[in-house]
């Protein structure tokens, strides 16, 4: 598709409302051929896809379903609609009884919540074009989009100009449960599958699992329906693997206006997990002062997280007693640094297990340690950065984790209060 409407990539698409392209001239070779009357979609994923224009044709001529693919151009500001197919014929037809239209079948009907109250009407359909296949992003239940409908758009912008929160009073199709089978212009309802009140105040936590189990087309789309303050708690929640691909399919400016709601310290981890060239971007639309903090914080965050650890940590060897370990622990603990964990080596130092202090105060006294030990270990690397220490503590809940090379000989123990306090430290 190309001109108004076109969308190459993620970053290129456009949002309009469905009353605002039905009843648009339809042209073929520059000549007007119809009208379009509807558009027909399938539901085969988690947002519905517009497959055919339906075009209905004056003389009485056949009513024509174009697909998708043979729509060049929509323009919803001029009202016209280019296709481009070589025979008529091959595709006069109506719509099946199978098929959802959009007009048909979904305007007007009823909106009805989880306990089967009816809560609004279907006044128009929010429409987003992306590469290239259009998608129905949202219903629009507000009496903005009646007016719109109405063909009275001047005097629903005139009316909302200074109340744009009552103005936007659309649902994300994300919240409508799948379409009746049988729905057709007189029978179905549409069905939220929660509770209407509950939309504004979904935490930001649930919106990221949703937007975690999207592809990353409607993982945009959604995204993008969010306020920067709703996006920016979301985008926090949501998994670095997930922010990196989301990020980069939108706006660099509209990503610098959504670090910009957050602490440094939180906006130095988001954008941590972009290629360095994407992250020079969005920082040089920030704030000099903003920017300045966060790109400090980010080079912290990749320091070697050798340059904190301690070799002030207790070790034994894993065929000592629990009576041993005891013994020596009295002896050398005032002179350590983390004092919570033994950790059992053999041979040339290298790690074989962790026993917490605790655990080895409530054994018998001839257990050897290496029948007691945990020996499934979690372990940094001399090459592991302070973010990744974060991460971990922050996961697994230690009091210390240790540092081995690549043939497991620990190297030293990095505490949990030495990466935390800077960390908090770094988002102050």
């Amino acid at each position: 598709m190309e001109n108004n409407v076109s969308a190459e990539n993620n970053k290129d698409r456009k949002s309009f409302f469905l009353n605002e392209i039905l009843g648009s001239k339809v042209l073929l070779n520059d000549k007007k051929i119809g009208k379009l009357s509807d558009l027909v979609i399938v539901e085969n994923g988690k947002i519905p896809q517009v497959t055919n224009f339906y075009i209905t044709r004056s003389f009485g001529n056949p009513a024509l379903l174009v697909p998708l693919e043979n729509v060049k151009s929509v323009d919803n500001d001029s009202k016209e609609i280019i296709i481009d197919i070589e025979n008529l014929k091959k595709y006069e037809r109506k719509p099946e009884e199978k098929e959802v239209l959009l007009k048909d079948h979904i305007l007007d009907k009823k909106v009805l919540d989880l306990e089967g109250r009816e809560v609004e009407v279907v006044y128009d359909i929010k429409l987003t074009m992306m590469n290239n296949k259009l998608y129905v992003s949202d219903v629009d239940l507000s009496r903005y989009g009646l007016l719109r409908r109405m063909g009275l758009k001047w005097l629903a912008n005139f009316i909302y100009s200074l109340a744009d929160k009552i103005k936007n009073q659309t649902i994300s199709w994300k919240y409508i449960q799948p379409l009746p089978t049988q729905i057709t212009s007189f029978k179905g309802d549409v069905k939220l599958n929660v509770l209407k009140e509950k939309l504004a105040e979904m935490p930001p936590v649930d919106i990221a699992d949703i937007i975690e189990e999207l592809d990353p087309v409607h993982r945009t789309i959604i995204f993008d329906e969010l306020d920067v303050d709703r996006a920016s708690d979301t985008l926090e929640e949501i998994d670095p693997s997930v922010q990196r691909t989301l990020i980069s399919s939108i706006k660099k400016e509209k990503v610098a206006e959504i670090i910009s709601k957050m602490t440094p310290g939180q906006a130095a981890d988001v954008l941590s997990v972009l290629p360095w060239w994407e992250s020079k971007v969005i920082l040089k639309l920030l704030s000099p002062p903003s920017a300045k903090k966060i790109r400090s914080i980010m080079e912290m965050q990749e320091q070697k997280i050798l340059h904190f650890a301690t070799s002030k940590f207790l070790k034994i060897d894993a065929d000592k007693t629990v009576e041993d370990a005891r013994q020596e622990y009295q002896q050398v603990a005032k002179n350590k640094k983390v004092i919570m964990y033994f950790y059992i080596v053999e041979g040339n130092e290298k790690l074989v297990g962790v026993i917490d202090i605790r655990q080895m105060l409530q054994a018998k006294d001839k257990t050897k340690l290496r029948d007691i030990m945990v020996d499934n270990i979690v372990t940094l690397k001399p090459e592991s950065t302070l973010k990744e220490a974060s991460g971990m503590f922050k996961r697994y809940g230690f009091r210390a984790i240790p540092v081995t090379d690549e043939n497991d000989k620990i190297l030293g123990v990095v505490p949990y209060r030495d990466v935390m306090s800077l960390t908090h430290h770094l988002l102050d």
